[in-house]
């Protein structure tokens, strides 16, 4: 999992690293608001950000606030780290976007398990991304057996989007997972194969022909 330390202190990026990486999580520093937002915008993977709250260039509130209008499509949360405690404090960092907040000086032991529901929660996110995604695809090739086929009236070919005809069980398995086992049903055994059997000379009547 990618943990950004977002900190101007250098001591505490130090130490925030050192605890992490012992970890074995990947640790992105920066020292300001503006290179925290532009990491977080520009990410391609996953991340749980540590975001001090009075940074230069941004404050910590504004970057949860700015990543929070972000399309971007990778789960990411947000904890911020400030020595402010008051109440009001923790619900206007909330307010602005960020997930949890923890107060300095932190405990070694409830950071870790602070960032450990963190990359959980990015986990179950990124799998429900791929969930979702994944009933999306099967919801298009549902779809694109819907709308109006043209069928021959002899035949009973489909006429594809190239103006191709081809059989229907053909296009069936083109457009869906389907896949076709062959068999006779009873009107056409009564109709076509029971009297070409007849006509061959096989006795129709002993169940065995059937």
């Amino acid at each position: 999992m990618n943990v950004l330390v977002a900190d101007d202190d250098q001591t505490s990026r130090q130490v925030l690293n050192a605890i992490l990486t012992g970890e074995h999580y990947t640790v992105t520093e920066v020292d300001n608001g503006l290179a925290a937002l532009e990491t977080l915008q520009s990410a391609t993977e996953a991340f749980v950000a540590l975001i001090d709250w009075e940074m230069p260039g941004m404050e910590g509130t504004e970057v949860c606030r700015r990543v929070r209008e972000l399309s971007n499509s990778q789960p990411i949360h947000l904890i911020l780290l400030t020595a402010r405690d008051s109440k009001s404090d923790i619900v206007q960092g909330l307010r602005t976007g960020a997930n949890d907040y923890i107060v300095k000086p932190f405990n070694r032991t409830e950071l870790l398990a602070r960032v450990s529901i963190g990359a959980q929660m990015v986990g179950l996110q990124r799998s429900l991304t791929q969930h979702i995604a994944e009933l999306e695809d099967a919801l298009k090739k549902v779809k694109q057996l819907g709308g109006l086929l043209p069928i021959c009236s002899y035949c009973k070919k489909i006429r594809d989007d190239s103006n191709y005809w081809q059989q229907v069980e053909l296009y069936v398995m083109h457009h869906s997972d389907a896949q076709f086992s062959h068999s006779i049903c009873p009107s056409c055994y009564e109709s076509i194969v029971k009297p070409e059997m007849a006509r061959l000379g096989v006795d129709v009547s002993d169940p065995v022909a059937h």
